[in-house]
């Protein structure tokens, strides 16, 4: 099998003693998603890659919200991780939902009081649509996609698709703003012991938070999601991906059938999305989502680089494509020339039904 080599880029700066000074005393602020009351695998993963900036760190979760759940989530939070320490509670209807302006303001007024060090949120769309906001709100520069925390100050970023790893130091002031690729921190399943205390839960004073601060250029309008058994895509062992020569979202069912067989999630390239075969909360690549399965199985996907970027790291990766001579064979462990319209039924008969 032919691979691609990766590159490692550093840019390294001199480190001010203020920030050195800052980084002696540290503290993180993780932002979660909850979702039904429990928070999200991908914000438990941001906790993780919080271990690694240093061994005296004080980790805090943040939730914000209303409702039940949201009580909900806060006690499921303080138990999830062994390494959280706090979990902070905003409780407000200008939280409803994950809305941009609203909780830039929110990570502004934490960090006046709490004064962190380091600022996560897990690289998904919740991180990419809040960080930004919060971080220009904070005057700084955020260190966007990390797969690898190395000390406290010096990151490990992959650019040109994946092509090519950054190590880049931060120098700026603090705090030190991060999105961290969970699929590159995992979480091990002693992480969440039920013999550790769980963490304390306080609630944020939002006395300062006024109406006109929730008021901004965007608005909740709906939520569309597709009830379904399936595992989430981001976290699933086995995935199986369609590409756009399956020609019509009525062939695209045999990709279903498929995962429903190995009980796996279904992926689909930009292209397959595009032509309007499945919805965009299904694509896969550097501007879908990134996955790390155990099985990635890839039907009638050509290998762009855009696509190969969000699912490099799966442990197993399995092509099937007419055309020999499609990239996606550069990457995949095993490879099949052929049909997928004979491939795949075939797969299908074979295939015993899920238990």
């Amino acid at each position: 099998m032919a691979t691609s080599g990766i590159l490692r880029a550093i840019r390294y700066h001199p480190i001010s003693s203020r920030i050195a000074a800052t980084y002696r005393s540290l503290s993180t602020l993780v932002l979660a998603e909850h979702e039904g009351g429990s928070i999200k695998a991908s914000s438990i993963s941001a906790v993780e890659a919080a271990k690694s900036i240093g061994n005296e760190n004080s980790v805090s979760l943040l939730l914000a919200g209303s409702g039940p759940s949201l009580k909900e989530a806060a006690e499921h939070a303080a138990s999830c991780h062994p390494s959280i320490s706090q979990v902070l509670v905003a409780e407000s209807d200008n939280f409803t939902y994950p809305l941009a302006e609203p909780w830039a303001k929110l990570i502004h007024v934490v960090h006046q009081k709490g004064d962190y060090s380091h600022i996560i949120a897990a690289s998904g769309s919740f991180g990419k649509n809040i960080v930004p906001r919060a971080a220009a709100l904070l005057d700084i520069s955020p260190v966007t996609d990390v797969t690898e925390i190395s000390d406290s100050n010096i990151f490990v970023r992959p650019i040109y698709a994946g092509n090519a790893l950054c190590t880049v130091r931060y120098t700026g002031s603090s705090p030190c703003m991060l999105t961290v690729r969970s699929t590159s921190f995992s979480v091990a399943s002693t992480s969440a012991d039920s013999n550790s205390k769980p963490a304390s839960i306080d609630q944020v004073d939002l006395s300062n938070f006024s109406e006109d601060d929730a008021v901004g250029k965007s608005r909740y309008i709906k939520l569309s999601s597709q009830e379904t058994e399936r595992p989430d895509l981001g976290n699933a062992r086995v995935v199986i991906t369609g590409g756009r020569a399956l020609k019509s979202a009525e062939n695209f069912k045999m990709i279903e059938k498929l995962a429903e067989k190995l009980g796996a999630a279904v992926g689909a390239t930009r292209a397959a999305v595009d032509a309007g075969y499945v919805p965009n909360d299904l694509q896969v690549g550097q501007t879908g989502k990134i996955v790390a399965p155990e099985l990635y199985m890839a039907f009638g996907v050509s290998g762009a680089i855009q696509h190969i970027a969000g699912m490099r790291d799966a442990k197993v990766i399995v092509a099937v494509n007419k055309d020999a001579d499609a990239p996606i064979f550069q990457v995949a462990d095993y490879g099949l020339v052929g049909d997928l319209f004979e491939v795949i039924p075939e797969l299908l008969e074979k295939l015993p039904d899920k238990k």
